[in-house]
């Protein structure tokens, strides 16, 4: 965070898009009917948005959220409302963290009214267009915030990508067998972990990897965690070029997840508050995983990838 940026007088301008009535009264939110995809916000460059404010009372995970920069032929950003902000399942829960927040009375319950915030910034050179689709069999209800500043972009800066995927269940071939088991033991390296790891990402092109929410519904009930994080840059080798130890681990927690949320890391939904459904997240802020050509982000469900639970994830 460079809260020296704070004093410095800029050259830019600011402006927002959002949901305001525009006759004056008070109805400030956008009705989206079933099947609709909406624009948000259409703004032309260069330019960054610096934040992103979004409240609905449920379709968390029905209404997507797309962002297209620079008239490219598809969206860099597809992504389940509630997924993109951190939290999976259809459920909210206050938390915070550096680039996200959520804010709610209701907590750790599906489909109830939350406030959600990004602080990424998104930058662009030629033109920046937020849409919703309504994927819900039912009027969508949306109030938002799409603030941003307009000026010059570096020459490096890259752009925001978010890559959404689900298991559901992930093809374990055990998933009665208990973790930390000698039953579960099993040895789970090279092509096969390669072809069989649960994946987080899995991209091509230049940038850099800066974290990821991991969501679990936990069928087995015991402990689902024990998959090494595996990571690949530029291409298959084994070892592979970040090879971690658990996925708590990974998630910079140990000796299972906690009921914290921390600015880099943490528990947005703890699965001991709503019987089993945890969204953990962590972010490379300091130490992006830095790729010239492609990347592979994996991690096991369970060791060996022997559970079955549904999975579902977001990578930036």
């Amino acid at each position: 965070m460079d809260l020296g940026r704070l004093a410095r007088i800029g050259s830019g301008s600011t402006a927002r898009a959002s949901s305001w009535d525009t006759t004056g009264r008070n109805d400030d939110a956008w009705n989206i009917e079933p099947g609709e995809r909406r624009v948000l916000a259409d703004i032309e460059g260069p330019g960054t948005i610096t934040h992103l404010w979004m409240t609905q009372r449920n379709h968390y995970r029905e209404c997507l959220l797309l962002v297209t920069w620079d008239h490219a032929d598809r969206p860099s950003i597809v992504c389940p409302l509630g997924d993109f902000f951190g939290l999976g399942h259809g459920i909210v829960n206050s938390y915070h963290s550096l680039l996200f927040s959520a804010s709610t009375r209701a907590n750790n319950r599906f489909n109830q009214g939350c406030a959600l915030n990004a602080y990424l910034p998104m930058p662009f050179r030629e033109h920046a267009r937020v849409e919703l689709l309504n994927e819900s069999n039912e009027t969508h209800r949306q109030y938002f915030y799409v603030d941003h500043e307009r000026g010059d972009v570096a020459a490096d800066a890259g752009y925001l990508h978010a890559e959404f995927r689900r298991a559901n269940p992930f093809p374990g071939w055990g998933g009665d067998i208990r973790v930390n088991t000698p039953d579960a033991n099993v040895a789970n390296k090279e092509r096969l972990a390669w072809d069989n790891n649960y994946v987080i990402l899995d991209a091509t092109g230049r940038g850099h990897y800066i974290g990821c929410n991991l969501s679990v519904t936990n069928f087995q009930g015991t402990w689902w965690g024990e998959g090494d994080d595996m990571i690949w840059v530029d291409g298959y080798k084994w070892p592979p070029d970040l090879h971690g130890t658990g996925a708590e681990d990974y998630l910079n927690q140990a000796w299972g997840m906690q009921d914290n949320a921390f600015l880099r890391n943490g528990s947005s939904i703890f699965e001991h508050n709503t019987r089993g459904y945890q969204t953990s997240y962590v972010h490379h802020i300091e130490n992006p995983v830095r790729f010239q050509r492609e990347i592979k982000v994996t991690i096991e469900h369970g060791h060996g990838n022997h559970l079955a639970n549904e999975m579902s994830s977001v990578a930036y």
